[in-house]
């Protein structure tokens, strides 16, 4: 392992004696994608980072039965280069379970499957180290290096040991964090509260299904999940269940073979090509390639509800989209009192629960805590968000030669697609090939020129391989 210990006085660590090639910050399954296919790639040393003691996927969210929405295909490495030993498919042969998943023919696995094949990618390869909690990135002109100091810390996140890691090229995938809507954010960041975010919802569970009323809010995937599980666990005739939704319908998500082709490589590379605001315009008018419901879901609800209503009763369930949720307040020790207003109606109400379930999504993280000390140096768009290349780097002052890549924060840059485990694989494989090309004069991994029979805009580029011009040349477009 690269970074040296501090001694037991806390003094600043000594620097490391050979830095890095590339230094990733961050575990999740994107960075994870990218260590995986660096473990295949002769002579190139990395090392990454996470806080974390272990792995975990959306551990509130692995409700029994619930599946991912791509399929199994689109694991960490198979879509890049499926000959890995890091593939779903050698997970399975290593549990002796290939016969079954065969038989089984599942073409979306499970989410719990899927978060017991990243822990074990995580816990094999010798590339990722858990506990190391990033403090800091500073740019060393002299060296040419990037500085990152680091804290070991122990299960409880408490610090154990600090150090410092050299590396010329960093990639950042430190992952999004729940959003939670203003009005109710005071009532979610007081424990006592009988307010949780969808991303806590297994370890709460139990203390919402005791609540006499429970209001989920949200018309995702994870809204109509939550809303399943607990129609599922409360008595028929007695649900006392709400759902509500800003949304203007519990709409299914896009689902069609054309429609899907917004999460390849050649479309991402169209919608990087676009100017600034038509982007900007465009990413809320897509909400429902990536934020509807997928129509199995759709089905189990109405099939419970329906169920439920064949002794001649309604299901005491109100399911109401086209709903925002306007102020919020406690009423007691065990209610809350939501302020809601109808967009089409226009129309507002107000209405009591004992508990509610945000599943109101995820948000990226801001990188300008860790990334403090090189805002002089990072390029940013009209909106003072990051400029992010082709290759996924951030545009930096041409002084600073190390490259900063992100991974699942360029959604203003690339699309609908950033957040996508459809094209992890791609976009792991697209660093990696500008850093083996910096490196060695030569691209590691061969990607398809052409990944749709869409054709995206009028024309097709002169050069329309995975990352088609340098970064030089794309600077005029934003």
């Amino acid at each position: 392992m690269n970074p040296t210990p501090s001694g037991a006085d806390g003094a600043t660590p000594a620097p490391a004696e050979e830095p890095l090639d590339l230094l990733g910050i961050g575990i999740g399954p994107f960075n994870l994608s990218l260590a995986a296919l660096a473990d295949g790639v002769p002579g190139l040393t990395a090392a990454f980072y996470e806080q974390r003691p272990d792995f975990r996927w959306h551990p509130g969210l692995l409700i029994e039965g619930a599946t991912l929405q791509v399929p199994f295909l689109a694991d960490l490495v198979t879509l890049a280069d499926p000959t890995s030993n890091w593939t779903f498919l050698n997970w399975l042969r290593s549990r002796d379970r290939l016969f079954p998943f065969y038989f089984a023919e599942r073409f979306h696995v499970h989410r719990a499957e899927y978060d017991a094949y990243c822990r074990w990618v995580a816990e094999s390869l010798p590339t990722t180290h858990f506990g190391q909690q990033v403090d800091c990135v500073r740019w060393n002109p002299a060296r040419a290096l990037f500085e990152v100091d680091h804290t070991h810390v122990d299960a409880h996140g408490e610090a154990e040991a600090l150090a410092r890691t050299h590396a010329r090229h960093l990639v950042i995938g430190v992952g999004t964090r729940p959003h939670v809507p203003e009005p109710l954010r005071p009532l979610a960041d007081s424990p006592a509260a009988p307010v949780v975010h969808s991303s806590r919802y297994l370890q709460e569970r139990a203390r919402l299904l005791d609540a006499e009323h429970i209001t989920v809010i949200g018309s995702g995937q994870s809204g109509a999940e939550v809303f399943l599980d607990l129609l599922r666990n409360r008595p028929v005739g007695r649900e006392r269940l709400t759902w509500l939704a800003r949304t203007p319908a519990f709409a299914p998500m896009e689902y069609s073979k054309l429609g899907l082709e917004h999460f390849t490589p050649d479309y991402t590379r169209y919608f990087h090509g676009l100017a600034e605001p038509v982007r900007d315009r465009l990413v809320p008018q897509q909400w429902q390639l990536h934020k509807g419901i997928d129509t199995e879901t759709i089905a189990a609800i109405h099939d419970e509800l329906y169920r439920r209503s064949l002794e001649g009763g309604w299901p005491d369930a109100v399911l109401t989209p086209g709903v925002s949720v306007r102020t919020a307040g406690r009423l007691g020790t065990q209610s809350v009192e939501l302020h809601l207003e109808h967009a089409e109606q226009g129309g507002r109400t107000r209405m009591v629960t004992n508990a509610v379930v945000l599943a109101t999504g995820y948000e990226e993280r801001p990188l300008d805590r860790l990334l403090d000390p090189l805002a002089p140096y990072v390029e940013r768009d009209e909106a003072g968000r990051p400029r992010i290349d082709a290759r996924y780097r951030m545009r930096l002052d041409p002084s600073v030669s190390g490259r900063v890549y992100v991974q699942n924060a360029e959604r203003h840059s690339h699309g609908v697609g950033a957040p996508d485990l459809g094209l992890a694989a791609w976009r792991s494989a697209v660093v990696l090939n500008d850093l083996t090309a910096l490196l060695t004069g030569q691209e590691h991994y061969r990607l398809p020129e052409r990944t749709a029979f869409t054709t995206f805009g009028l024309g097709v580029p002169s050069d329309s391989r995975s990352a088609p011009a340098p970064a030089a040349d794309l600077r005029t477009r934003g």
